[in-house]
């Protein structure tokens, strides 16, 4: 830097914690050229050069400061010292100043920015010229005025300062004046007073005025001057001045007096007489703004307020005061007056704020990121009064609940000068609170107390800070299906607290492999489209994310999950399971039994998918339940009657339209073992002969047996269950064919009775039992002794045996025809007495009426008629009209209780149950003995039903020639009582087929059979009946 731009760093105190203690001073003389160093913060202080940002907070526009390095420079507006606001008025010796104040923010660590405060004297150079107050000056000097007198001049003044100010003066005169007048230059309160002398003496008369030239010379260097005519006017003699009581007057006013206010009192006396001793007053060269702000009584003296005084502009008026005499040649004197102006609370605090660090302000807003931290300085709050003493001590304050608040910038700040830092309390938000009104209240501590207010509009700017929001988080769409493409499905909002770019969002599908191509979305707006139609049966709901980018730095993302439930169309139609239905159901199932369940399905949903199902043709005989689809039958099957059906069902949904479809049905009825074999062949009542010359394995009969059933059920096993005590027969279990096991000796000739149980192999098994009698004997030469002795047996107990002849003998026979004589000549007398007994039963029982099965009307003793469709051959059936399904346990129990006696009374002969039904050809013993017995012959009737419950029912018609097991009566006596190869079935299968039979005494019944043999001729066979017969009677007798 060059030697005459003269800057003297001045160092006064160092500054600590970013506020400075003392300050900086610079020297700079005035008028410097732009860019001119002052000098270096960063050097000065010894902060580094880098990593941190220096800026000019106050200063401008005559400074600037380098951001980097912090050399402050002069700018394009030149530093005048003589046009500076707080040097125009200042007293004279007084140092003219410039303050500065330079913020420092350090880039890394980002800390609150440091306060550096600095004043630049603003040295003076000689830029101004000596001025004059006018360019005529006039003095008046009396013609009698003695040598040495002194006359002031009027002075020159000089903005410049001190040495650069007027330093002297110079007279210069013409020939005529240069003995008469001289200049003498005074030294007054510093500033130099030229004053006229008066060299020799003066005479009005000669030459009444002179014109002088009067120089100002400044001290600069160059010099700097200008002169002024002077002109004395010689006037006529006045012997005697004014005099001022005082040679100086001092006073003090206080700011803001009224108008006309006095302040002081200037007073001059004349000993003269007359005009010559009357006095005026008036100001003496009083430069602005004392002519403005005072006046003077011309005639009193007094010092009157004249307009507004204000402290703050102008603190002391100096000037003179001269008094004159009224004499023709007035003389006059003149005093110095210095009033002070003094304080008056009249001025309000003023609050300024204004930017600090990298805060800028514009319009009066601030702007402060949101994520600076806690105590980052907003802006600089400079409190100052322009008032003095007490009534500049100011309090600043923020008011209101904001988060900012006041911290000394300056431990070197005066008490009517003070700066703060604003700034924050606590962090800041953008998302919360976006801009403050900060109000700072200033108040002073005059009496009363003044106030002001400064407010600052905090707008607090946006850092990408905060992720997209999605509101809600689960987007949830009802959608339905079979679409358009590019079809709008919803639209996704999130929203950015943040502003600007940051709050501006791309969209995006987070989408898998599931749903890849089926849907899009438009990345600025966040409308979901469908890009192909959806099929709900193929995917009933899709779910995927979306994202929202902001555009911010870093970016931020946000994330929302989308759910999509397609919604149904009736596109399906109902889908039964499979394309057709077979089910196989029991026969005899009670009505409303389920026989089978169906499937359908309908894909869609809701009503659409709601199948209702009916049957077609609706027959009756079937319904359906809808909701399970189980196939309720309304009749009870008979598979001997119908095995079969078949129908459809139609299985319509709800939707609109309704659609429907159709599946076929076919009940298969299965068999169930509800029918007893039936022995077909041979007949229970007849025989056949065998030789007893018969070789083993000779056929001997064939019991021939069908079964309605079908199956298993209807598989028959034959067996030989009674009768064959010497194991003289066998029996295929397969075919029925019984055959002799071994040779007959002589012991077995007779009547064989063996009986036979067929069996069917359903679970639980059936069967039925049929009577086989063999007859073994050479020859039949008596047919009726034959059939009688196969009468006897069929009311023979099945558990005892008839095999060949019981006597074995011809004593025996005599024995027999003996008792059988015997009991002949006791039967006839019985007989008359029975027959008379069972008349008067009958007739007793008539009256009192008898239930009886449907087939009352028929002759009892009339065979049974064939089914329509029987077949003679084992094992096949027809269609005869079938009983109930039979109920009850399915035990075995014993084989004969078919034929039974009952008692009526203790009193009453047994009754004989006989089976009333016969197959075509066989012997109808009751009528035999109807038309060839040589006793009264019985006619049997049929019952009324009303008598059912006086007469015990003899039994469930079998089939023909078979003997159903169905259970026998325990107290049952005689010789209907079967053996224990019985056994107990369930109920019988003609249980409301019910018949009365005739009861024939067991003594007549004998004896008849005896008569019927002596009718056939036969003494021989007779014999050995009577024995037989006999042999019986004792039997009952005994039970």
């Amino acid at each position: 830097m060059e030697l005459n731009l003269q800057v003297v760093l001045f160092w006064v105190l160092m500054l600590h914690c970013g506020s400075a203690e003392g300050g900086i001073l610079y020297r700079v003389q005035e008028e410097q050229p732009p860019n001119t160093l002052i000098g270096s913060l960063a050097a000065d202080q010894g902060l580094p050069d880098s990593g941190h940002l220096y800026k000019l907070e106050v200063g401008a526009p005559y400074l600037r400061v380098d951001g980097k390095t912090g050399d402050i420079f002069t700018t394009e507006i030149p530093i005048d010292r003589e046009t500076l606001r707080d040097c125009r008025s200042l007293t004279k010796g007084k140092p003219c100043y410039l303050e500065f104040e330079v913020s420092v923010t350090d880039l890394i660590q980002n800390q609150s920015p440091q306060l550096i405060e600095g004043r630049i004297e603003v040295q003076d150079i000689n830029d101004n010229t000596p001025q004059f107050p006018s360019s005529v000056l006039t003095i008046s000097v009396p013609e009698n005025t003695i040598m040495g007198a002194l006359f002031s001049i009027p002075l020159a003044t000089d903005r410049d300062s001190d040495r650069n100010g007027v330093a002297g003066y110079a007279l210069t005169a013409g020939p005529d004046a240069a003995t008469l007048f001289g200049l003498q230059v005074a030294d007054d309160r510093g500033g130099k007073l030229p004053q006229l002398i008066v060299l020799g003496n003066l005479d009005r008369e000669l030459k009444d005025s002179y014109d002088l030239t009067i120089k100002a010379v400044d001290g600069g260097n160059p010099q700097r001057y200008s002169s002024a005519l002077l002109r004395v006017v010689v006037t006529d003699a006045n012997d005697n001045s004014p005099k001022f009581e005082k040679s100086m007057y001092e006073a003090e006013v206080l700011e803001n007096s009224p108008v006309g206010h006095s302040v002081l009192q200037v007073k001059a006396n004349d000993s003269d007489m007359g005009p010559n001793g009357e006095i005026e007053y008036t100001f003496h060269q009083a430069v602005d703004p004392v002519p403005k702000l005072l006046r003077i009584d011309r005639s009193t003296g007094v010092i009157y307020v004249k307009g507004p005084l204000d402290r703050e502009e102008l603190s002391i008026l100096s000037f003179y005061v001269v008094a004159r005499d009224k004499g023709p040649q007035p003389k006059s004197s003149k005093t110095f007056v210095n009033i002070e102006v003094t304080d008056q609370n009249d001025n309000a605090p003023a609050v300024e704020i204004r930017g600090i660090g990298l805060v800028t302000h514009s319009e009066g807003v601030a702007n402060i990121s949101e994520d600076m931290p806690i105590g980052t300085a907003v802006a600089l709050v400079q409190v100052s009064d322009k008032d003095e003493g007490e009534n500049a001590v100011v309090t600043c304050v923020v008011a209101g609940d904001v988060p900012f608040q006041l911290r000394p910038a300056s431990d070197s700040s005066s008490d009517n000068k003070r700066k703060y830092f604003l700034q924050t309390t606590t962090p800041l938000d953008y998302e919360r609170i976006r801009d403050y009104r900060v109000e700072i209240v200033a108040v002073d501590s005059g009496n009363p107390a003044l106030s002001s207010t400064n407010s600052l509009k905090v707008q607090v700017t946006d850092v990408n800070d905060n992720s997209p929001v999605f509101s809600p988080a689960l987007f949830e769409v009802d959608f339905a299906e079979e679409n358009q493409p590019g079809e709008k499905v919803l639209d996704v909002r999130a929203l950015d607290a943040d502003s600007g770019t940051n709050a501006e969002l791309l969209y995006n599908i987070v989408a898998d492999s599931s749903i890849k191509g089926l849907f899009e979305i438009d990345p600025n707006t966040g409308e979901v489209r469908a890009r192909s139609p959806l099929d709900r049966e193929h995917k009933e709901q899709y779910e995927f994310r979306v994202t929202a980018a902001d555009k911010g730095s870093p970016v931020h993302k946000g994330t929302a999950t989308v759910v999509i439930k397609v919604l149904d169309r009736n596109d399906n139609d109902p889908k039964f399971m499979l394309s057709s239905y077979s089910f196989s159901v029991l026969e005899n199932m009670p009505p409303l039994s389920p026989v089978g369940m169906v499937t359908v399905l309908d894909v869609d949903k809701g009503e659409n998918a709601h199948v209702r199902l009916s049957v077609e043709p609706d027959g009756g005989k079937f319904v359906v339940q809808n909701g399970t689809g189980t196939i309720l039958s309304s009749i009870s099957f008979d598979r001997e009657k119908e095995s079969s059906y078949t129908f459809r069902l139609k299985a319509v949904d709800g939707g609109e339209p309704p659609r429907s479809s159709y599946v076929g049905v076919t009940i298969n009825v299965l068999d169930e073992n509800d029918n007893d074999p039936v022995v077909t062949k041979p007949a229970n009542s007849s025989f056949r002969r065998l030789s007893p010359l018969a070789s083993p394995d000779s056929h001997v009969e064939l019991v021939e047996a069908e079964d309605l059933d079908s199956g298993s059920n209807a598989e028959l096993v034959f067996s030989i269950a009674g009768g064959n005590p010497y194991q003289l027969f066998r029996i295929s279990p397969s075919s029925g064919e019984i055959t002799l096991a071994k040779e007959m000796t002589r012991k077995h000739s007779g009547l064989h009775r063996l009986v036979v149980r067929v069996s069917d192999r359903g679970k639980p098994a059936r069967h039925a039992t049929a009577l086989v009698h063999v007859y073994v004997n050479e020859t039949i030469s008596n047919v009726s002794l034959v059939e009688a002795l196969v009468g006897h047996s069929l009311y023979t107990p099945l558990d005892r045996d008839i095999a060949g002849d019981p006597d074995n003998g011809f004593a025996a026979q005599r024995s027999n025809i003996l008792f059988g004589s015997l009991a002949g000549v006791a039967g006839v007398v019985m007989l008359i007495l029975v027959v008379v007994f069972i008349r008067h039963r009958i007739q007793r029982e008539t009256k009192s009426g008898y239930q009886a099965g449907k087939k009352e009307t028929k002759d009892l003793y009339a065979p049974k008629q064939t089914p329509k469709n029987a077949k003679g051959k084992r094992g096949r059936k027809g269609k005869p009209q079938k009983s109930p399904k039979p109920l009850g346990e399915e035990e075995e129990v014993s084989l004969q209780k078919g034929l039974k006696f009952n008692l009526d009374g203790v009193n009453d002969s047994p009754r004989i149950h006989l089976p009333l039904t016969y197959s075509p050809g066989s012997p109808d013993i009751g009528r035999h003995y109807r038309s060839n017995s040589p006793l009264p012959s019985i006619q049997l009737q049929a019952q009324s039903p009303s008598a059912s419950q006086k007469h015990q029912v003899v039994q469930d018609l079998p089939a023909a020639n078979t003997f159903v097991g169905t259970g026998g009566d325990d107290n049952s006596t005689g010789s209907d009582q079967y053996s224990d190869y019985s056994y107990k079935t369930s109920q019988p299968k003609y249980n409301n087929k019910q018949v009365t039979c005739c009861y024939l005494p067991a003594p007549y019944a004998l004896i008849s059979s005896y008569l019927y043999s002596i009718w056939q001729g036969s003494t021989h066979h007779g014999n050995r009946n009577i024995n037989r017969l006999r042999w019986d009677y004792e039997q009952k007798k005994k039970l």
